[in-house]
Protein backbone atom coordinates (compact mmCIF):
# COMPACT_ATOMS: atom_id res chain seq x y z
CA UNK A 1 0.00 0.00 0.00
CA UNK A 2 1.29 3.43 -0.92
CA UNK A 3 1.89 6.05 1.74
CA UNK A 4 -0.67 8.30 0.04
CA UNK A 5 -3.38 5.63 0.14
CA UNK A 6 -2.56 4.79 3.77
CA UNK A 7 -2.96 8.43 4.73
CA UNK A 8 -6.19 8.80 2.75
CA UNK A 9 -7.82 5.84 4.47
CA UNK A 10 -6.79 7.07 7.90
CA UNK A 11 -8.13 10.54 7.04
CA UNK A 12 -11.46 9.00 5.98
CA UNK A 13 -11.69 7.01 9.21
CA UNK A 14 -10.87 10.06 11.27
CA UNK A 15 -13.62 12.02 9.48
CA UNK A 16 -16.07 9.20 10.14
CA UNK A 17 -15.13 9.08 13.83
CA UNK A 18 -15.60 12.83 14.24
CA UNK A 19 -18.91 13.08 12.39
CA UNK A 20 -20.42 9.77 11.19
CA UNK A 21 -23.61 11.40 9.89
CA UNK A 22 -21.71 13.80 7.67
CA UNK A 23 -19.34 11.09 6.41
CA UNK A 24 -22.19 8.69 5.68
CA UNK A 25 -23.67 11.28 3.30
CA UNK A 26 -20.44 11.89 1.39
CA UNK A 27 -20.08 10.49 -2.11
CA UNK A 28 -17.30 7.92 -2.41
CA UNK A 29 -14.01 9.21 -3.77
CA UNK A 30 -13.66 8.43 -7.47
CA UNK A 31 -10.75 8.85 -9.82
CA UNK A 32 -9.91 8.07 -13.40
CA UNK A 33 -7.94 4.83 -13.34
CA UNK A 34 -7.49 4.75 -17.12
CA UNK A 35 -8.31 7.49 -19.58
CA UNK A 36 -10.74 6.86 -22.41
CA UNK A 37 -13.05 8.95 -24.54
CA UNK A 38 -15.75 8.80 -21.90
CA UNK A 39 -19.38 9.11 -22.92
CA UNK A 40 -21.59 11.93 -21.73
CA UNK A 41 -22.93 11.38 -18.20
CA UNK A 42 -26.31 9.76 -17.66
CA UNK A 43 -27.60 12.28 -15.17
CA UNK A 44 -27.25 16.04 -15.05
CA UNK A 45 -26.79 17.78 -11.72
CA UNK A 46 -30.45 18.85 -11.86
CA UNK A 47 -31.51 15.26 -12.46
CA UNK A 48 -29.40 14.16 -9.50
CA UNK A 49 -31.07 16.73 -7.30
CA UNK A 50 -34.45 15.36 -8.37
CA UNK A 51 -33.22 11.81 -7.62
CA UNK A 52 -34.07 10.72 -11.17
CA UNK A 53 -31.65 7.84 -10.77
CA UNK A 54 -34.18 6.14 -8.50
CA UNK A 55 -36.70 6.05 -11.36
CA UNK A 56 -33.99 4.82 -13.72
CA UNK A 57 -32.95 2.02 -11.40
CA UNK A 58 -36.52 0.95 -10.77
CA UNK A 59 -37.43 1.06 -14.47
CA UNK A 60 -34.55 -1.24 -15.37
CA UNK A 61 -35.32 -3.66 -12.58
CA UNK A 62 -39.06 -3.74 -13.29
CA UNK A 63 -38.55 -4.32 -17.01
CA UNK A 64 -36.12 -7.13 -16.28
CA UNK A 65 -38.48 -8.75 -13.75
CA UNK A 66 -41.47 -8.45 -16.09
CA UNK A 67 -39.53 -10.10 -18.88
CA UNK A 68 -38.35 -12.89 -16.60
CA UNK A 69 -34.70 -12.00 -17.09
CA UNK A 70 -33.85 -11.82 -13.39
CA UNK A 71 -33.55 -14.93 -11.29
CA UNK A 72 -35.66 -13.85 -8.32
CA UNK A 73 -34.59 -16.99 -6.53
CA UNK A 74 -31.21 -15.32 -6.09
CA UNK A 75 -32.66 -12.16 -4.56
CA UNK A 76 -31.11 -11.33 -1.21
CA UNK A 77 -32.75 -9.55 1.71
CA UNK A 78 -29.79 -7.37 2.67
CA UNK A 79 -29.40 -9.22 5.97
CA UNK A 80 -26.58 -11.38 7.29
CA UNK A 81 -27.90 -14.31 5.28
CA UNK A 82 -27.60 -12.59 1.87
CA UNK A 83 -26.98 -15.33 -0.63
CA UNK A 84 -23.80 -14.31 -2.44
CA UNK A 85 -23.26 -17.94 -3.38
CA UNK A 86 -26.35 -17.74 -5.59
CA UNK A 87 -24.70 -15.00 -7.62
CA UNK A 88 -21.14 -16.17 -8.09
CA UNK A 89 -19.87 -18.83 -10.49
CA UNK A 90 -18.12 -20.54 -7.60
CA UNK A 91 -18.14 -19.90 -3.88
CA UNK A 92 -14.82 -20.99 -2.43
CA UNK A 93 -14.28 -18.44 0.31
CA UNK A 94 -16.58 -17.53 3.19
CA UNK A 95 -14.04 -15.91 5.48
CA UNK A 96 -11.31 -13.26 5.35
CA UNK A 97 -8.50 -15.60 6.38
CA UNK A 98 -9.30 -17.96 3.51
CA UNK A 99 -9.33 -15.03 1.08
CA UNK A 100 -6.00 -13.70 2.39
CA UNK A 101 -4.30 -17.10 2.32
CA UNK A 102 -5.41 -17.55 -1.30
CA UNK A 103 -3.96 -14.21 -2.34
CA UNK A 104 -7.34 -12.67 -3.06
CA UNK A 105 -7.02 -9.35 -1.26
CA UNK A 106 -6.62 -7.90 -4.74
CA UNK A 107 -7.56 -9.17 -8.18
CA UNK A 108 -7.89 -7.84 -11.71
CA UNK A 109 -9.39 -9.69 -14.64
CA UNK A 110 -6.88 -10.80 -17.25
CA UNK A 111 -9.35 -9.94 -20.01
CA UNK A 112 -11.04 -6.60 -19.55
CA UNK A 113 -14.72 -6.08 -20.36
CA UNK A 114 -14.90 -3.59 -23.23
CA UNK A 115 -16.14 -0.02 -23.07
CA UNK A 116 -18.98 1.09 -25.32
CA UNK A 117 -21.67 3.73 -25.62
CA UNK A 118 -24.91 3.37 -23.66
CA UNK A 119 -26.81 4.22 -26.88
CA UNK A 120 -29.24 6.76 -25.50
CA UNK A 121 -32.88 6.75 -26.57
CA UNK A 122 -32.95 10.49 -27.19
CA UNK A 123 -30.30 9.98 -29.88
CA UNK A 124 -32.08 7.06 -31.52
CA UNK A 125 -30.35 4.16 -29.75
CA UNK A 126 -28.56 2.26 -32.56
CA UNK A 127 -30.17 4.65 -35.05
CA UNK A 128 -27.70 7.33 -33.96
CA UNK A 129 -25.38 8.34 -36.80
CA UNK A 130 -22.49 8.93 -34.48
CA UNK A 131 -19.95 9.36 -37.31
CA UNK A 132 -22.10 11.72 -39.40
CA UNK A 133 -20.76 15.25 -38.79
CA UNK A 134 -24.18 16.72 -39.62
CA UNK A 135 -26.15 14.58 -37.18
CA UNK A 136 -27.54 17.11 -34.65
CA UNK A 137 -26.92 15.13 -31.44
CA UNK A 138 -29.55 17.40 -29.93
CA UNK A 139 -31.01 16.86 -26.47
CA UNK A 140 -34.38 17.04 -28.26
CA UNK A 141 -35.33 13.62 -29.63
CA UNK A 142 -37.46 15.08 -32.43
CA UNK A 143 -34.64 17.22 -33.81
CA UNK A 144 -32.52 14.10 -34.21
CA UNK A 145 -35.41 12.10 -35.63
CA UNK A 146 -36.33 14.79 -38.16
CA UNK A 147 -32.76 14.86 -39.44
CA UNK A 148 -32.85 11.13 -40.11
CA UNK A 149 -36.21 11.44 -41.84
CA UNK A 150 -34.87 14.20 -44.10
CA UNK A 151 -31.69 12.25 -44.90
CA UNK A 152 -32.91 8.69 -45.17
CA UNK A 153 -30.59 5.71 -45.29
CA UNK A 154 -32.35 4.53 -48.46
CA UNK A 155 -31.49 7.81 -50.20
CA UNK A 156 -27.87 7.65 -49.04
CA UNK A 157 -27.59 4.04 -50.16
CA UNK A 158 -29.01 4.90 -53.60
CA UNK A 159 -26.51 7.75 -53.96
CA UNK A 160 -23.61 5.32 -53.86
CA UNK A 161 -21.58 7.74 -51.74
CA UNK A 162 -19.31 5.31 -49.92
CA UNK A 163 -18.25 7.78 -47.25
CA UNK A 164 -21.86 8.60 -46.41
CA UNK A 165 -22.71 4.90 -46.34
CA UNK A 166 -19.82 4.27 -43.93
CA UNK A 167 -21.24 7.01 -41.69
CA UNK A 168 -24.68 5.41 -41.41
CA UNK A 169 -25.82 4.25 -37.99
CA UNK A 170 -25.22 0.69 -36.74
CA UNK A 171 -28.90 -0.25 -37.19
CA UNK A 172 -29.04 1.21 -40.71
CA UNK A 173 -25.97 -0.78 -41.74
CA UNK A 174 -27.54 -3.87 -40.23
CA UNK A 175 -30.83 -3.37 -42.11
CA UNK A 176 -28.93 -2.99 -45.39
CA UNK A 177 -26.77 -6.03 -44.59
CA UNK A 178 -29.84 -8.26 -44.14
CA UNK A 179 -31.75 -6.77 -47.09
CA UNK A 180 -34.54 -5.29 -44.95
CA UNK A 181 -35.95 -2.56 -47.19
CA UNK A 182 -38.35 -1.53 -44.44
CA UNK A 183 -35.40 -0.71 -42.18
CA UNK A 184 -37.23 -2.51 -39.39
CA UNK A 185 -34.48 -2.40 -36.78
CA UNK A 186 -33.83 1.30 -37.35
CA UNK A 187 -37.55 2.08 -37.11
CA UNK A 188 -37.75 0.20 -33.83
CA UNK A 189 -34.79 2.16 -32.51
CA UNK A 190 -36.50 5.49 -33.10
CA UNK A 191 -39.78 4.11 -31.83
CA UNK A 192 -38.11 3.52 -28.45
CA UNK A 193 -37.80 7.27 -27.94
CA UNK A 194 -41.01 8.24 -29.71
CA UNK A 195 -43.15 6.65 -27.01
CA UNK A 196 -41.62 8.85 -24.33
CA UNK A 197 -41.54 11.95 -26.49
CA UNK A 198 -45.21 11.79 -27.43
CA UNK A 199 -46.26 11.10 -23.86
CA UNK A 200 -43.99 13.49 -21.97
CA UNK A 201 -42.68 15.88 -24.60
CA UNK A 202 -39.11 14.83 -23.87
CA UNK A 203 -36.85 11.79 -23.67
CA UNK A 204 -34.67 11.66 -20.57
CA UNK A 205 -30.98 11.58 -21.41
CA UNK A 206 -30.29 8.73 -18.97
CA UNK A 207 -32.46 6.29 -20.91
CA UNK A 208 -30.35 3.84 -22.89
CA UNK A 209 -29.19 0.25 -23.09
CA UNK A 210 -26.34 0.10 -20.57
CA UNK A 211 -28.13 -2.96 -19.17
CA UNK A 212 -27.30 -4.62 -22.50
CA UNK A 213 -23.78 -3.26 -22.88
CA UNK A 214 -22.65 -4.23 -19.38
CA UNK A 215 -23.14 -8.03 -19.73
CA UNK A 216 -22.25 -8.06 -23.45
CA UNK A 217 -18.89 -6.49 -22.60
CA UNK A 218 -17.71 -9.66 -20.93
CA UNK A 219 -20.07 -12.31 -22.32
CA UNK A 220 -18.89 -11.63 -25.88
CA UNK A 221 -15.36 -11.16 -27.19
CA UNK A 222 -14.07 -7.69 -27.96
CA UNK A 223 -14.37 -6.82 -31.69
CA UNK A 224 -10.91 -5.49 -32.49
CA UNK A 225 -11.01 -4.56 -36.18
CA UNK A 226 -13.47 -3.39 -38.85
CA UNK A 227 -15.34 -5.94 -40.92
CA UNK A 228 -16.19 -5.32 -44.56
CA UNK A 229 -19.32 -7.30 -45.42
CA UNK A 230 -21.27 -7.76 -48.61
CA UNK A 231 -24.90 -6.70 -48.25
CA UNK A 232 -27.85 -8.85 -49.22
CA UNK A 233 -28.08 -7.06 -52.58
CA UNK A 234 -24.76 -8.66 -53.52
CA UNK A 235 -23.24 -5.30 -54.47
CA UNK A 236 -23.07 -2.91 -51.53
CA UNK A 237 -20.04 -3.20 -49.29
CA UNK A 238 -20.57 -2.21 -45.69
CA UNK A 239 -17.89 -1.47 -43.14
CA UNK A 240 -18.79 -2.41 -39.59
CA UNK A 241 -16.35 -0.68 -37.26
CA UNK A 242 -15.72 -2.06 -33.75
CA UNK A 243 -18.19 0.52 -32.36
CA UNK A 244 -20.89 -0.71 -34.78
CA UNK A 245 -20.37 -4.31 -33.76
CA UNK A 246 -20.33 -3.44 -30.07
CA UNK A 247 -23.60 -1.58 -30.58
CA UNK A 248 -25.26 -4.67 -32.09
CA UNK A 249 -23.89 -6.81 -29.25
CA UNK A 250 -25.21 -4.37 -26.63
CA UNK A 251 -28.66 -4.30 -28.23
CA UNK A 252 -28.74 -8.09 -28.52
CA UNK A 253 -28.03 -8.44 -24.82
CA UNK A 254 -30.52 -5.71 -23.95
CA UNK A 255 -33.38 -7.34 -25.84
CA UNK A 256 -32.67 -11.07 -25.84
CA UNK A 257 -30.62 -11.75 -22.73
CA UNK A 258 -31.14 -15.00 -20.81
CA UNK A 259 -32.10 -14.95 -17.14
CA UNK A 260 -29.55 -13.33 -14.86
CA UNK A 261 -28.49 -14.15 -11.33
CA UNK A 262 -29.34 -11.18 -9.18
CA UNK A 263 -28.86 -9.81 -5.67
CA UNK A 264 -30.75 -6.67 -4.77
CA UNK A 265 -34.09 -5.29 -3.79
CA UNK A 266 -36.33 -2.41 -4.66
CA UNK A 267 -36.31 1.00 -3.01
CA UNK A 268 -38.44 3.77 -4.52
CA UNK A 269 -37.98 6.23 -1.66
CA UNK A 270 -36.08 9.38 -2.59
CA UNK A 271 -35.27 10.24 1.03
CA UNK A 272 -35.38 7.09 3.15
CA UNK A 273 -35.41 7.44 6.93
CA UNK A 274 -31.99 7.50 8.58
CA UNK A 275 -30.71 7.04 12.11
CA UNK A 276 -30.01 10.59 13.39
CA UNK A 277 -27.06 9.37 15.48
CA UNK A 278 -25.18 7.38 12.85
CA UNK A 279 -26.65 8.55 9.53
CA UNK A 280 -27.38 4.90 8.63
CA UNK A 281 -30.40 4.22 6.44
CA UNK A 282 -33.00 2.52 8.59
CA UNK A 283 -35.43 1.35 5.89
CA UNK A 284 -34.38 -2.23 5.20
CA UNK A 285 -35.43 -2.14 1.52
CA UNK A 286 -33.19 0.89 0.97
CA UNK A 287 -30.15 -0.42 2.83
CA UNK A 288 -29.19 -2.08 -0.47
CA UNK A 289 -26.67 -4.89 -0.76
CA UNK A 290 -25.26 -5.82 2.63
CA UNK A 291 -21.47 -5.18 2.75
CA UNK A 292 -20.98 -8.80 3.73
CA UNK A 293 -22.73 -9.90 0.57
CA UNK A 294 -20.80 -7.35 -1.47
CA UNK A 295 -17.44 -8.55 -0.15
CA UNK A 296 -18.25 -12.23 -0.61
CA UNK A 297 -19.58 -11.58 -4.11
CA UNK A 298 -16.71 -9.52 -5.48
CA UNK A 299 -13.95 -11.70 -4.03
CA UNK A 300 -15.54 -14.98 -5.11
CA UNK A 301 -16.57 -13.72 -8.55
CA UNK A 302 -13.72 -11.45 -9.63
CA UNK A 303 -10.98 -12.97 -7.51
CA UNK A 304 -11.76 -16.69 -7.43
CA UNK A 305 -14.02 -17.25 -10.45
CA UNK A 306 -12.10 -14.74 -12.62
CA UNK A 307 -15.22 -13.44 -14.36
CA UNK A 308 -16.91 -10.05 -14.25
CA UNK A 309 -20.25 -9.09 -12.78
CA UNK A 310 -22.40 -5.97 -13.06
CA UNK A 311 -22.79 -3.56 -10.18
CA UNK A 312 -25.39 -0.84 -9.89
CA UNK A 313 -24.56 2.09 -7.66
CA UNK A 314 -26.75 4.89 -8.94
CA UNK A 315 -25.61 7.46 -6.45
CA UNK A 316 -24.28 9.80 -9.11
CA UNK A 317 -24.30 10.45 -12.82
CA UNK A 318 -21.62 8.01 -13.91
CA UNK A 319 -22.21 4.76 -12.10
CA UNK A 320 -25.11 2.65 -13.20
CA UNK A 321 -24.89 -0.84 -14.69
CA UNK A 322 -21.10 -1.11 -14.81
CA UNK A 323 -18.98 -4.26 -15.36
CA UNK A 324 -16.40 -4.76 -12.63
CA UNK A 325 -12.74 -5.07 -13.65
CA UNK A 326 -10.91 -5.52 -10.37
CA UNK A 327 -10.55 -4.64 -6.70
CA UNK A 328 -8.01 -4.26 -3.92
CA UNK A 329 -8.60 -4.01 -0.20
CA UNK A 330 -6.86 -3.64 3.10
CA UNK A 331 -8.01 -3.80 6.72
CA UNK A 332 -8.65 -1.20 9.36
CA UNK A 333 -9.47 -1.52 13.03
CA UNK A 334 -13.05 -0.27 13.49
CA UNK A 335 -12.46 0.59 17.16
CA UNK A 336 -9.20 2.55 16.78
CA UNK A 337 -10.04 3.80 13.25
CA UNK A 338 -6.53 2.97 12.05
CA UNK A 339 -5.54 1.14 8.88
CA UNK A 340 -3.47 -2.04 9.22
CA UNK A 341 -2.17 -4.83 6.99
CA UNK A 342 -2.84 -7.42 9.70
CA UNK A 343 -6.18 -9.22 9.95
CA UNK A 344 -5.54 -9.96 13.61
CA UNK A 345 -4.83 -6.30 14.35
CA UNK A 346 -8.00 -5.25 12.52
CA UNK A 347 -10.27 -7.69 14.35
CA UNK A 348 -12.31 -6.39 17.29
CA UNK A 349 -14.41 -8.65 19.48
CA UNK A 350 -18.02 -7.51 19.54
CA UNK A 351 -18.06 -7.69 23.32
CA UNK A 352 -15.10 -5.26 23.50
CA UNK A 353 -16.33 -2.87 20.81
CA UNK A 354 -17.67 -0.23 23.20
CA UNK A 355 -17.55 2.67 20.73
CA UNK A 356 -19.40 0.89 17.92
CA UNK A 357 -21.43 3.44 15.93
CA UNK A 358 -23.65 0.66 14.61
CA UNK A 359 -24.04 -1.40 17.79
CA UNK A 360 -27.85 -1.37 17.56
CA UNK A 361 -27.76 -3.05 14.14
CA UNK A 362 -25.29 -5.88 14.71
CA UNK A 363 -26.43 -9.44 14.05
CA UNK A 364 -26.97 -11.74 17.02
CA UNK A 365 -24.43 -14.24 15.71
CA UNK A 366 -21.68 -11.62 15.38
CA UNK A 367 -18.54 -12.58 17.28
CA UNK A 368 -16.08 -10.03 15.89
CA UNK A 369 -15.87 -7.11 13.46
CA UNK A 370 -13.21 -6.15 10.88
CA UNK A 371 -12.91 -2.89 8.93
CA UNK A 372 -12.40 -2.96 5.14
CA UNK A 373 -11.13 -0.22 2.82
CA UNK A 374 -11.66 -1.34 -0.76
CA UNK A 375 -10.87 0.23 -4.14
CA UNK A 376 -12.95 -1.03 -7.06
CA UNK A 377 -12.13 -0.57 -10.75
CA UNK A 378 -15.05 -0.67 -13.15
CA UNK A 379 -15.50 -0.04 -16.87
CA UNK A 380 -17.38 3.06 -17.97
CA UNK A 381 -18.96 4.01 -21.27
CA UNK A 382 -17.04 5.62 -24.12
CA UNK A 383 -18.09 7.56 -27.21
CA UNK A 384 -18.39 5.46 -30.38
CA UNK A 385 -16.02 6.20 -33.24
CA UNK A 386 -14.49 4.73 -36.39
CA UNK A 387 -11.15 4.27 -34.66
CA UNK A 388 -9.46 0.88 -34.76
CA UNK A 389 -8.00 -1.42 -33.70
CA UNK A 390 -9.91 -1.57 -30.44
CA UNK A 391 -8.20 -2.86 -27.33
CA UNK A 392 -8.15 -2.55 -23.54
CA UNK A 393 -6.06 0.63 -23.89
CA UNK A 394 -9.15 2.30 -25.43
CA UNK A 395 -11.37 1.49 -22.44
CA UNK A 396 -12.33 4.04 -19.81
CA UNK A 397 -11.83 2.78 -16.25
CA UNK A 398 -12.90 4.48 -13.03
CA UNK A 399 -11.77 3.65 -9.50
CA UNK A 400 -14.07 4.16 -6.52
CA UNK A 401 -13.30 3.86 -2.80
CA UNK A 402 -15.63 2.03 -0.40
CA UNK A 403 -15.38 1.88 3.38
CA UNK A 404 -17.30 -0.68 5.45
CA UNK A 405 -16.92 -3.29 8.13
CA UNK A 406 -17.68 -6.99 8.16
CA UNK A 407 -19.33 -9.03 10.90
CA UNK A 408 -17.78 -12.45 11.52
CA UNK A 409 -19.19 -15.39 13.46
CA UNK A 410 -17.16 -17.47 15.92
CA UNK A 411 -15.59 -19.45 13.03
CA UNK A 412 -14.54 -16.34 11.12
CA UNK A 413 -17.29 -16.67 8.50
CA UNK A 414 -18.61 -13.40 7.07
CA UNK A 415 -22.25 -13.01 8.09
CA UNK A 416 -22.95 -9.30 7.58
CA UNK A 417 -21.58 -5.83 8.07
CA UNK A 418 -22.21 -2.10 7.99
CA UNK A 419 -21.48 0.50 5.31
CA UNK A 420 -19.64 3.67 6.32
CA UNK A 421 -21.26 5.54 3.43
CA UNK A 422 -24.83 5.50 2.18
CA UNK A 423 -23.71 5.74 -1.45
CA UNK A 424 -22.57 2.21 -2.19
CA UNK A 425 -23.33 -0.68 -4.58
CA UNK A 426 -27.06 -1.20 -4.83
CA UNK A 427 -27.66 -4.44 -6.70
CA UNK A 428 -25.35 -6.97 -8.35
CA UNK A 429 -26.11 -9.27 -11.24
CA UNK A 430 -24.62 -11.41 -13.97
CA UNK A 431 -25.73 -13.89 -16.60
CA UNK A 432 -24.59 -17.43 -15.96
CA UNK A 433 -21.21 -18.43 -17.34
CA UNK A 434 -21.52 -19.51 -20.98
CA UNK A 435 -25.05 -18.14 -21.38
CA UNK A 436 -26.08 -16.85 -24.80
CA UNK A 437 -28.41 -14.04 -25.77
CA UNK A 438 -30.77 -15.49 -28.35
CA UNK A 439 -33.92 -13.88 -29.80
CA UNK A 440 -36.91 -16.20 -29.52
CA UNK A 441 -37.56 -16.60 -33.26
CA UNK A 442 -33.94 -17.43 -33.89
CA UNK A 443 -34.02 -19.86 -30.99
CA UNK A 444 -36.79 -21.80 -32.72
CA UNK A 445 -34.71 -21.94 -35.89
CA UNK A 446 -31.18 -22.95 -34.83
CA UNK A 447 -28.48 -21.27 -36.92
CA UNK A 448 -24.75 -21.77 -37.05
CA UNK A 449 -22.89 -18.42 -37.24
CA UNK A 450 -20.17 -20.10 -39.32
CA UNK A 451 -22.70 -20.67 -42.14
CA UNK A 452 -22.18 -17.05 -43.14
CA UNK A 453 -18.99 -17.14 -45.17
CA UNK A 454 -16.69 -14.13 -45.33
CA UNK A 455 -17.14 -12.19 -48.56
CA UNK A 456 -20.63 -13.57 -49.18
CA UNK A 457 -24.09 -12.11 -48.46
CA UNK A 458 -25.82 -13.65 -45.48
CA UNK A 459 -27.84 -16.80 -46.32
CA UNK A 460 -31.35 -16.13 -47.64
CA UNK A 461 -33.06 -17.88 -44.72
CA UNK A 462 -31.18 -15.57 -42.36
CA UNK A 463 -32.63 -12.57 -44.17
CA UNK A 464 -36.17 -13.72 -43.38
CA UNK A 465 -35.39 -14.43 -39.74
CA UNK A 466 -33.54 -11.12 -39.41
CA UNK A 467 -36.56 -9.09 -40.56
CA UNK A 468 -38.88 -10.86 -38.13
CA UNK A 469 -36.42 -10.52 -35.25
CA UNK A 470 -35.98 -6.81 -35.92
CA UNK A 471 -39.70 -6.14 -36.19
CA UNK A 472 -40.92 -8.15 -33.22
CA UNK A 473 -37.84 -8.68 -31.08
CA UNK A 474 -36.29 -5.24 -31.65
CA UNK A 475 -32.95 -6.99 -31.78
CA UNK A 476 -30.31 -8.12 -34.25
CA UNK A 477 -29.78 -11.81 -34.85
CA UNK A 478 -27.34 -13.46 -32.49
CA UNK A 479 -25.74 -15.41 -35.36
CA UNK A 480 -24.97 -12.23 -37.31
CA UNK A 481 -23.67 -10.35 -34.27
CA UNK A 482 -21.48 -13.23 -33.13
CA UNK A 483 -20.18 -13.82 -36.67
CA UNK A 484 -19.23 -10.16 -37.03
CA UNK A 485 -17.24 -10.45 -33.79
CA UNK A 486 -15.48 -13.56 -35.12
CA UNK A 487 -14.61 -11.77 -38.37
CA UNK A 488 -13.45 -8.69 -36.46
CA UNK A 489 -10.88 -10.84 -34.66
Amino acid sequence: MSKELHEQINADLQAFQENPVEFMNRLPVKQEAQAGVAAAPFFSQDALARHDYIEARDLFRQQAVDSGKLDEGARALFLSNDQADRLTDSFSHAGLLSMENSGLMSARLAESPWSDDYWALYLGVLGKRYADPSFPKSSNWKVNFDYIQSNSAAFILASGNQEAINNLSPSEKYDILVGDRNYSLTKQMWEEGRRYYERYGTVETWMGICHGWSPASYMLARPANPVTALAADGQTRLTFYPSDIKALASLLWAKAAPRAKFIGGRCNTSNPQVDPQSGRIIAQDCFDTNPGTWHLAIVNQIGASRRSMVMDATFDYQVWNQPVLGYSYTYFNPASYMVTNSLAAATVAKANFTNDTFAAYRGNQTDSIVGIAMDVDYIVETRPSHQFPDGPHKDAVTRVNYRYDLELDFSGRIIGGEWYQNAHPDFLWTPAKGARALPSWEGRNPINPADWMSGQPIPSIWQQIAAITSEYGKAPMAAITERLIQLAN
